[in-house]
This record gives C-alpha cells, structure tokens and sequence, in this order.
C-alpha cells in the first residue's frame, strides 16, 4: 500500500482525493471525465434537476453499459467455447 499516490478528481464542481495505484491513474481520470461528460449531455436533456439527479442517471448509465459489456462477452464465449468443442471433435 505504500505504493499509492494522491490525486484529486473534480466531479461536478466537487473535488475528491483517492489514493490510487499509480498504474491506474489515468484510467480513474478518464472514468472521472466521462462522469462529467455524462452529467453535461443528461443536463442539456432534462433542464431543471438538480445535481443528484443527474449523478443517479450517470449511475444507471454507468452499470447498464457494464452489464451489455459483460452480456456481450460471455456470448462470445459461450460461441468461442462451442467453436473449441467441434474442433477437438474433429481431431
């Protein structure tokens, strides 16, 4: 743990200090800026909520790519894992 390194994330006008694995660093700024992203385009489609609002639509956003994302991979692994058993067939 004493590898870690502080940084600060600005999301919506909020600053947070992580201690993060260095390796990571620009992987939690670019989840950072997608938020703020997110909150901007969700603020131009839904005037007038108020900021907790748009953070839970970012969230709702956020898990249901993740679960298409993890949906889309065991397809192709359940189709990869098939394509392996005919072939070991035919050997």
């Amino acid at each position: 743990m004493s590898n870690l390194i502080s940084i600060n994330i600005l999301i919506v006008d909020r600053n947070f200090r992580l201690k993060i694995d260095p390796a990571n660093e620009s992987f939690i700024r670019k989840i950072a800026s997608d938020i703020n992203l997110k909150v901007v385009e969700y603020k131009q489609l839904y005037a007038g909520k108020d900021m907790q609002d748009y953070l839970s639509m970012v969230i709702l956003w956020f898990l249901s790519e993740q679960s298409n994302i993890k949906n889309n991979e065991s397809i192709d692994i359940a189709a990869l894992t098939e394509s392996l058993n005919s072939i070991e067939k035919l050997l």
